[in-house]
């Protein structure tokens, strides 16, 4: 029997043998809002106090444009250096609680993968991808800094391609950035949830005690450099925010996105 269970823009689906299917759906390009880092907070709660699930599988609807399409635009209009530290305090209050989850989770990704959606997969402990999947750190071309470096240089990402991203913005496909180490598997679009299903049956049939300290073993070798870093490059965004190019750019890219979904 098949428990189901919603937390706003995510939707979980636990089976009998713990695995439990995370859908994020927010049409029409899975943008993270406020109220969506709430519901990542919701859900890493019930997690923390539901021993049935096992391990955790992250996805996006099939017809989803992206798997994370980023922060929600529309947020950051009129922006200014207050409102953004008000918006990092509760970021920096949930995020890192979908970080700390003490089970297995694996991210399985068949769509773009933006900014903070980068992040999140990041913070997943497995990660498989369709090849023709796109990821992107776009923050500078919004007149901001980027806080997914301390991340990747804790997966021991390569320094020259992490700094290829921030500094471009431009999307890399899977294939690209599979030298990285970032994936563990790179996979035809169809392969990607069979094969993140496969993972976590095999996974889920191991001890839970061995699990949850295995993955709690994990977090403490990562350390809290990485959330330092995070933490760093919020303080220089915040700075940056009020610049008319900041401005500009965010109400460019939201003109872009509404002539698009007219066509």
């Amino acid at each position: 029997m098949t428990v189901h269970e919603q937390f706003g823009a995510f939707s979980m689906d636990l089976g009998e043998d713990g695995v439990a299917v995370v859908t994020f759906s927010r049409p029409p390009v899975n943008a993270v809002s406020l109220t969506v880092y709430q519901d990542i907070g919701r859900f890493a709660d019930f997690v923390a106090g539901d021993e049935r699930v096992r391990v955790i599988v992250v996805t996006a609807p099939d017809e989803a444009r992206a798997w994370c399409g980023g922060a929600d635009l529309n947020e950051f209009k009129g922006m200014t250096a207050a409102k953004r530290k008000e918006r990092y305090a509760l970021i920096n209050e949930l995020l890192p609680r979908f970080h700390r989850i003490d089970r297995p989770m694996i991210a399985a990704i068949r769509a773009a993968t933006v900014g903070v959606g980068v992040m999140l997969a990041g913070m997943c402990d497995l990660r498989v991808v369709s090849e023709d999947a796109r990821f992107s750190c776009p923050e500078v071309d919004y007149g901001l800094v980027g806080g997914s470096a301390g991340l990747f240089a804790t997966l021991r990402m390569p320094e020259a391609k992490v700094r290829e991203m921030l500094y471009t913005g431009r999307a890399f496909s899977a294939r690209e950035l599979e030298p990285t180490g970032f994936f563990n598997y790179v996979v035809p679009r169809a392969a990607v949830l069979p094969i993140a299903l496969d993972l976590a049956r095999q996974i889920a049939r191991k001890p839970m005690p061995t699990l949850r300290a295995r993955k709690l073993a994990s977090l403490t070798w990562e350390g809290s450099e990485w959330m330092d870093a995070y933490l760093e490059a919020q303080e220089i965004s915040s700075a940056l925010v009020e610049q008319p190019e900041s401005e500009a750019a965010v109400l460019a890219a939201l003109d872009k996105g509404r002539t698009r979904a007219r066509r």
